[in-house]
């Protein structure tokens, strides 16, 4: 069973950034793929931003692209996500999530899923 453990969150103000930072216990890593998804209160979690832990091929939400960069460190089993020029609608718990295999875009096909961490972003 892999757990994975969301941090950085937090509450900074419209225009700063955060980096949030996920770290899977499984040591096996380079055929996975994992993402980032957010849930704002009322609304349906979506989609932010996704990476090959194999070949590193990234895909962004419309609302991350320019704004949002996903990398990841192998070595350390760490998935990060840098956010800049936050803006309040960024305001959700952000989940990270792992699956085996190809990356993808759609929530339900990941396998795992961290506890989230919180973003506010203050106007």
């Amino acid at each position: 069973q892999v757990q994975l453990v969301e941090s950085g969150g937090g509450l900074v103000q419209a225009g700063d950034s955060l980096r949030l930072s996920c770290k899977a216990s499984e040591h096996t890593f380079t055929h996975w793929a994992m993402g980032w998804f957010r849930q704002a209160p009322g609304k349906e979690r979506e989609f932010v931003s996704s990476i090959s832990m194999n070949n590193g091929e990234t895909y962004y939400s419309n609302s991350a692209k320019g704004r949002f960069t996903i990398s990841r460190d192998n070595a350390k089993n760490t998935m990060y996500l840098q956010m800049n020029n936050l803006k309040p609608e960024d305001t959700a718990v952000y989940y990270c999530a792992l699956k085996y295999g190809w990356v993808v875009t759609t929530a339900p096909e990941y396998d795992y899923w961290g506890q989230g961490t919180q973003v506010t972003i203050s106007s």
